[in-house]
């Protein structure tokens, strides 16, 4: 494993704010932006290592030697740009998908093709083993957006599987760890769980914090333990099996492609903790179908076509443009 975030932290956490932008996205991963700005395998190798033996490594060579053994340098600077990116930016993403939906789907649409390009051309050697592959990999991601949302659930233990579930969204590209949530049944639990937590705690009602933080602290728990398993599995398989796994990380992006589509005709809502009510259950339609779905509703029934191209082919340059940079920087 290289320490190049260590001696980068800048980069890297750039490369974090980029995923933080991905993962306040419903329908895009930050593992899309980590894969394609270089830093995927690192970062799956770095947290794949993490294990009892760095505290052992502290206690007999000291605090310096667990920082670089365990790479934290690297990961200290990408999830600090996470963190500041989601932050920041989920304010300003939420009022465009709400105010220009259409043309930011369209943008994102871009996004997601020009990286299904990026990650299959890291393919080695295409045969039969990657075409299934990616076949594979397209029919798992596009079952998972066609899904119907489970009911919600309170149960501790299945909190738990649903942190250590949608957490793999974090390091899988195309699919949204959110999205999963609503799919598991688990969204507005947990959600809720943090607003009454917070709620709880300006009220002084510590009974209240201490029973939603308990929610949370599971959540949370399951979250780590899924990361660090599923990191395992996942830097296994890169080692051992190269081009397959490449192969169907690019058939995820494929099949994730349905859930970005631009034109939607939404069948079921979901209504979250705070009374916001936001669609659920869509159906992808073309832009002319689009057009008399909305009038039939008497909303506004314009397409925005041309735009929407426009900002597609937009979003493709920009990752074309984003792996020239990546590979100079290298250089």
């Amino acid at each position: 494993m290289t320490n190049k975030g260590e001696k980068n932290p800048i980069g890297v956490g750039l490369r974090g704010i980029a995923m933080g932008a991905a993962d306040v996205i419903p329908g895009v991963s930050g593992g899309t932006i980590a894969f394609i700005t270089g830093i995927y395998e690192e970062l799956l190798e770095t947290i794949s290592n993490l294990n009892l033996g760095l505290l052992k490594t502290w206690k007999k060579e000291g605090f310096k030697a667990m920082w670089k053994a365990g790479n934290f340098g690297f990961l200290f600077a990408l999830f600090s740009g996470i963190i500041i990116s989601i932050a920041s930016l989920s304010i300003l993403i939420k009022h465009l998908l709400e105010t220009y939906p259409i043309q930011v789907w369209g943008f994102f649409f871009g996004l997601i093709i020009a990286s299904v390009w990026l990650v299959g051309k890291t393919v080695n050697q295409w045969n039969v083993k990657t075409i299934a592959g990616v076949i594979g990999g397209s029919m798992a991601a596009y079952f998972i957006t066609v899904m119907g949302p489970s009911e919600e659930s309170h149960n501790l233990f299945y909190i738990f599987i649903c942190g250590a579930i949608a957490v793999c969204a974090m390091i899988l590209p195309g699919i949204s760890g959110s999205f999963i949530l609503l799919l598991l049944g688990a969204y507005e639990t947990v959600l809720g769980a943090v607003s009454e937590t917070i709620k709880s705690l300006k009220d002084g009602n510590f009974e209240m914090v201490m029973s939603n933080g308990l929610t949370l602290l599971v959540f949370i728990a399951g979250c780590i333990i899924g990361l660090i398993t599923f990191s395992k599995l996942l830097n296994w398989l890169f080692k051992k099996a190269h081009d397959l796994t490449i192969a169907i990380l690019t058939g995820f992006l494929i099949g994730s492609l349905n859930k970005i589509w631009p034109w939607k005709r939404t069948l079921e809502y979901f209504t979250k903790p705070d009374g916001e009510i936001v669609p659920l259950v869509q159906e992808n339609v073309g832009p002319a179908t689009y057009s008399e779905h909305m009038i039939s509703i008497g909303e506004n029934s314009e397409a925005h076509l041309w735009m929407t191209i426009v900002l597609a082919v937009f979003g493709f340059a920009f990752i074309l443009a984003l792996e020239f940079f990546v590979k100079h920087a290298k250089k």
